[in-house]
């Protein structure tokens, strides 16, 4: 089969690994959708240890195509639509019994990290980590589900929301533009953050109550104006520094503060009065559980969201390179690569 693998300093290839064949309580699945996170950019620019070593992806969607001699049909039925849940860990201690093997005591696989993931024609994966695919739900859905869009989900149940409040969400790339869509779902009246036009256009369409420009308007100022005082929750999806100061000063007293992006430089507050004086609470939110990723999924297909359209590109998987260039320009929205 074909695989992508990132080379470093931009540079990917397409190379040639067998098909895998499932060990005792391994499946294989095949490969329907596997999306394009903005967390693989990390990889795909540098030049560190992580790259050249396996296939890449980590938003995997398919069908199970093999089983192994120790994993029950009920739990891998052959041609059953499946999700993953794209880490795993010990499985012993109380974060992987929990479902969450990305905290795993013991230090964690990541798929398309630190292990083979889903740029590919096939993946293979431990039975466990499969988490289901509802009918209702297309398989670029999932793909979604598996990264970006579960990870909006879990942040906004990590700040347990309440209807007829107002959230601000700052940065409407496609984790940012999920938060939106989810919030609005939730019913909460969504203040969407950005600097591009586009974006914010698209933060509308997804149920944004109203949109800032945070390139010509100061967004505390405005927050504060649209809220009557600082919104009710606040959640930071961008990883810039400028959005996560915006996100503490702009929240009310009392106010849930979230923090979902990654890579930032350090960003200063007024401690004391930012956050001690505001009897702020403070969150940092790190994907989900696979329970959560299942919970997404229902919750997506019971209220029929529209997440297929976070979708701006599709690409063969023999357009790799083609498709990370453009997705590196942070210019598109959400894309997937199809490797059928």
């Amino acid at each position: 089969m074909k695989g992508v693998v990132f080379t470093g300093n931009r540079k990917l290839e397409l190379r040639d690994f067998p098909d895998p064949k499932p060990s005792e309580d391994d499946v294989v699945i095949e490969i329907k959708a596997s999306g394009m996170c903005g967390s693989d950019l990390h990889v795909y620019r540098s030049n560190s240890d992580l790259v050249g070593k396996v296939i890449a992806g980590h938003e995997p969607c398919g069908v199970v195509l093999e089983r192994g001699k120790a994993v029950p049909e009920r739990l891998a039925r052959k041609g059953a639509r499946v999700m993953v849940h794209h880490y795993d860990g010990c499985r012993t201690c109380s974060n992987c019994m929990s479902g969450w093997t990305q905290l795993c005591d013991e230090g964690s696989v990541i798929y398309g990290r630190t292990g083979h993931g889903a740029h590919a024609q096939f993946m293979k994966v431990p039975a466990r980590t499969l988490v289901g695919l509802p009918d209702a739900l297309t398989y670029t859905t999932g793909a979604a589900i598996s990264c970006g869009t579960g990870t909006a989900f879990g942040a906004l149940k990590r700040m347990e929301l309440q209807g007829g409040t107002n959230l601000a969400v700052f940065g409407q790339g496609p984790v940012g533009l999920s938060a939106t869509m989810l919030g609005a779902a939730m019913g909460v009246r969504v203040i969407a953050v950005d600097i591009v036009d586009e974006r914010l256009e698209r933060a509308r369409e997804f149920g944004a109550d109203a949109v800032i420009n945070a390139s010509k308007d100061d967004p505390v100022a405005a927050i504060q104006e649209l809220t009557g005082g600082g919104a009710d929750y606040t959640l930071e999806c961008s990883g810039v520094p400028d959005a996560s100061v915006g996100c503490v000063r702009s929240a009310r007293t009392w106010g849930t503060v979230c923090f979902v992006g990654m890579g930032a430089l350090p960003a200063s507050y007024d401690v004391t009065n930012d956050i001690i004086k505001k009897q702020l609470t403070l969150l940092g939110s790190w994907t989900f559980s696979a329970p959560g990723q299942s919970d997404c999924a229902a919750f997506v297909a019971e209220k029929n969201l529209p997440v297929d359209k976070l979708f701006t590109h599709q690409f063969k998987l023999d357009d790799a390179e083609e498709a990370y260039r453009l997705f590196d320009t942070q210019t598109t929205g959400k894309a997937v690569i199809l490797p059928g």
